[in-house]
This record gives structure tokens, C-alpha cells and sequence, in this order.
């Protein structure tokens, strides 16, 4: 028999050929899973794109809609422009949908966030400061020297000095904040007072935000927002020159009285002393809620102003240190002694014994508030809080000598169907006592100009969401915004 054998050669060559086999494979592999990975990309970055123009959509709409009611107002409300802009809070696109939320009172309702239903940090007084839960003296300080033009410390406050010598690398503004961030550069002012729970600022309850500790910040997980010192304040609400009818408010400085007669609805004589009030350098519209037109006439608006720590121009002291005791309707006393005008039977008061100035009536000051202005627009215009939107806790702070005042103002707007319409219009309540009223005026208004848009894109074919926010001022025409950020 002939012996067969495998020759050598012919297993290598098997072995090559599985081998080469194996790596084909695992180079397929490799491929298939590279291949799939880029398409997950691809499809996550096409995702990305639909949800990030969703929540651009958001903010296009609520624009569209800000400026639409700056140029054509409601005049006979104050609520038509907050029902507008819920309208637009849920949009959807064929690739995607958005949503716009604030937060209110820790609570996540539909729309943007009114940056005047929180105070100004940069017009309200240290005594409204300590207003805020966990604000201390020290910090008061700090935040008023960090805003005003000198280096001289506050009593328990810090300056330059302070910061230079602890090598911190930058040193106070001398100027007005710019944003709620930049208080967290202030001596004492840590993020947890600041920002509270909202750890991005946007204003919204985010899934980090309300997990205990799983994750930064710290949170109590109760599905409600704390976001510390930023729900309480701001930097950037702004006042306008625009008027409540969409036209450019009348200054009262420059204007003629026939111009004041056509625009406010004033009689001669009227408009005659609201010139010589203007004259006045201290001359300021809330001045007219208190006092006697015919004596801020004759004083040529220099009569003394009604400030937080002062007294009014008849003497009694504001809302800060005046007890209860005079209703909204009651006589009060000019600086002259003279009736204020403020009566109830709008008995005219006497100028200089001879001619008889006629008091502005509710409709007239209305007018006036919503129409007219000192302001040149020379410098910024600091935002007022407006009534028909602040929280309690905010309206309280302004009044925290007189939670009735505060309570009347809430109920007051809650029973109109319109709203507050302009300031004037809470010398219609008679709990609303003169002396708080003198204390809020240079504080508060009943228009909002700066919203902040909170967008949530999200994508129909992923789910992938992407949030914009963005600062939107309406004070001007067109809107500006003034922050944007993604994420």
C-alpha cells in the first residue's frame, strides 16, 4: 500500500485562509459598528438641529408678539399682553415642538418670566435689601458700594480697597449691576444666596435641580424651585419712552401746554402749572400723587421729595415710619399747608391766593402716567416693579411697614378685570394709605418691558431637547435682545 500524506504547505495555506477570514471579519465589524456609531451622530446632530429651531421658534413667537403689543397696545388693559404670550408658550413645527415656562413662587407655569415682577438691584434702598431671606447687613453694604460712583465704604460694606487687597483679581464697578451673576462678585454674596437651587439661572426647575444630592447644587428635591436672591431681583428691567398707546411719550420739560392740553386731557390752567412744576430740577411724576399741583406749580417741582427714610412734603413720615390713620380719600397737606388736591370733592386749590387750579381727576394723572415723562433719555432708564405682575413677597418688601398697603395693592388688581392701567390708579382704594403710596411711587409702575424667554426645543424624532433663553427689552422698537445663551 502506498502511504498518503498532507503536504505542508496546504495547512499553512488553511491556516492563512482562516485567518485571513477571522480579520475580514473583525475589519467588517469594525466597519458595521463605526458605520453606526456615525449614523447615531448623524441622527443625534440632525435631532440636535430640530430641537435647537424649535425653541428658536419659541423665541421668534414670543418676540413677534412683545413687539406687536409695543406698537399696537391694548390700552384698555394691563392682561392682554401676558394672554398673548401664553398663547405662544406651546408651539409645534413638523420637526419638532417648543415650550416656554417661568418659574412663580417656586411653581413652573406657562410663559416667559417678567423681569419687572422683581425688583431692581440697582434703584431699590438697603432697607428693601434686607427685605431678602438670608440678606445681611454686610452683604447690604457690600451690593450699595458696589453700585455707587464712590470708594467709600459703607459701614459694614466693602470698596475698592477691600477687593484689591485680598487679590481677587477685579474690583467694584462703581456702577450699576449689569446682571444677577455679577452680584455673586459682591463681598459675602455666595452663590447659594444668590442662585439658590437654579444653578444656570434660567428659571426653570431643572432634573438636577430636584434630585437631593445625587448631583450639584444642593436641593430638597420637592419639585418646587428656590432660586434664592435671582426670584427676587434683577438687573435688567428697564423703563421706556414709549408711551401706553404706542406713541412716544410727552415730556413734560419740553412740551407746550396745548401739546399736555391734547395728550393728558388737561384744562389751561392745569396744564399752565404742570409746566411750572416740570421747571422744578427735583420735579418727578410720583410727586403728583401726593401733593397739590397749584403748590408743586408755585414750587416749580422743587417741593421735598418723598423718599424711603425721609417724610413726605407735608410733613408726615413715609411709609418706612408712618402709621395707619389716613385714608386715600382724606385731605393731606401741601408743603404750604395748603389742601393737597387729592380730595375726594376735587375742590380746586389756590396758587399765589388768586388763580384757582382745578385737581388732576383719576382719568387725567391716568394720562399722565402712561403718557408723560421727565426723562430725557440722556441716561439708562431704571425698571419699576409692576404692580399687576410682582409677587407678594416682592410687593411686600417695598411696603414692610404696611403688609395692608401691600395686601390692598393685591387685591385691588385682582378685582379688575384690567388690571392696574397706571399707578394713579390705587388712589382709588382707600386702604392704600398716602404715606405708602408716597413710598413705592418711585419704585413701582403697572408696564413691563423685559422679559426673560425660557425656550425648551425638542426634537419629534428623537426627543432630544435643547433649551434657549434669552433677554428680550421692549422698551425700544424693534425689541433688542439682551442675552442669549444655549444649552
Amino acid at each position: 500500500m502506498v502511504e498518503r500524506r498532507m503536504h505542508p504547505r496546504r495547512g499553512s495555506v488553511i491556516v492563512i485562509v482562516i485567518w485571513s477570514v477571522a480579520i475580514a471579519a473583525v475589519i467588517v465589524g469594525a466597519a458595521q459598528v463605526l458605520a453606526f456609531r456615525q449614523a447615531a451622530m448623524g441622527r443625534e446632530s440632525i435631532a440636535k438641529v430640530e430641537a435647537r429651531w424649535a425653541a428658536r421658534a419659541g423665541i421668534e413667537e414670543t418676540l413677534a408678539v412683545l413687539e406687536y403689543h409695543t406698537e399696537e397696545p391694548d390700552t384698555s388693559t394691563s392682561r392682554q399682553l401676558y394672554k398673548d404670550l401664553e398663547l405662544v408658550a406651546d408651539g409645534q413645527l413638523e420637526s419638532g415642538d417648543w415650550q416656554i415656562r417661568h418659574v412663580e413662587d417656586g411653581v413652573e407655569i406657562k410663559g416667559p418670566q417678567d423681569e419687572h415682577a422683581k425688583l431692581n438691584i440697582n434703584n431699590i434702598d438697603r432697607a428693601t435689601l434686607l427685605e431678602l431671606d438670608s440678606m445681611t447687613m454686610d452683604v447690604a453694604d457690600a451690593i450699595v458700594d458696589w453700585r455707587d460712583t464712590d470708594d467709600n465704604a459703607g459701614m459694614m460694606g466693602a470698596e475698592y480697597d477691600f477687593y484689591v487687597n485680598r487679590d481677587l483679581g477685579y474690583e467694584p464697578r462703581n456702577g450699576p449691576f449689569r446682571s444677577i451673576a455679577e452680584l455673586e462678585l459682591v463681598a459675602g454674596a455666595f452663590p447659594k444666596y444668590v442662585r439658590g437651587e437654579d444653578q444656570n439661572l434660567n428659571g426653570r426647575l431643572d432634573p438636577n435641580e430636584n434630585d437631593g444630592g445625587a448631583s450639584e447644587p444642593p436641593d430638597d428635591a420637592d419639585g418646587f424651585l428656590d432660586a434664592g436672591w435671582s426670584g427676587a431681583l434683577t438687573a435688567r428691567s428697564s423703563g421706556s419712552l414709549i408711551g401706553a398707546a404706542g406713541e412716544a411719550r410727552l415730556n413734560l420739560r419740553e412740551a407746550t401746554p396745548e401739546e399736555m392740553q391734547e395728550r393728558f386731557g388737561v384744562t389751561a390752567e392745569q396744564a399752565t402749572a404742570l409746566t411750572g412744576f416740570a421747571k422744578g430740577q427735583s420735579a418727578k411724576l410720583e410727586m403728583l400723587l401726593t401733593q397739590d399741583l397749584a403748590t408743586l406749580s408755585a414750587g416749580g417741582g422743587n417741593q421735598r421729595g418723598n423718599t424711603r427714610g425721609g417724610q413726605t412734603a407735608g410733613g408726615a413720615s413715609n411709609g418706612r415710619a408712618a402709621g395707619r390713620g389716613t385714608d386715600n380719600q382724606s385731605e393731606s397737606k401741601g408743603a404750604s399747608g395748603r389742601q393737597s388736591g387729592r380730595s375726594s370733592s376735587g375742590a380746586p386749590a389756590a396758587q399765589g391766593g388768586n388763580t384757582r387750579i382745578q385737581s388732576l381727576d383719576q382719568q387725567q394723572l391716568r394720562r399722565i402716567f402712561q403718557e408723560g415723562t421727565l426723562e430725557t433719555g440722556t441716561q439708562p432708564i431704571l425698571g419699576k416693579v409692576n404692580l399687576n405682575t410682582a409677587p407678594p413677597a416682592v410687593l411686600r418688601a417695598l411696603l414692610p411697614d404696611d403688609p395692608i398697603s401691600a395686601d390692598a395693592i393685591l387685591s385691588l388688581r385682582n378685582a379688575s378685570s384690567s388690571g392696574l392701567l397706571a399707578i394713579s390708579d390705587l388712589l382709588g382704594s382707600s386702604r392704600i394709605t398716602p404715606q405708602s403710596l408716597a413710598a413705592i411711587a418711585p419704585y413701582a409702575d403697572t408696564q413691563s418691558y423685559v422679559f426673560t424667554v425660557t425656550s425648551r426645543g425638542r426634537s419629534a424624532t428623537t426627543g432630544l431637547e435643547v433649551e434657549i433663553t434669552a433677554v428680550i427689552d421692549r422698551s425700544t422698537l424693534p425689541a433688542r435682545i439682551l442675552e442669549y445663551r444655549e444649552q
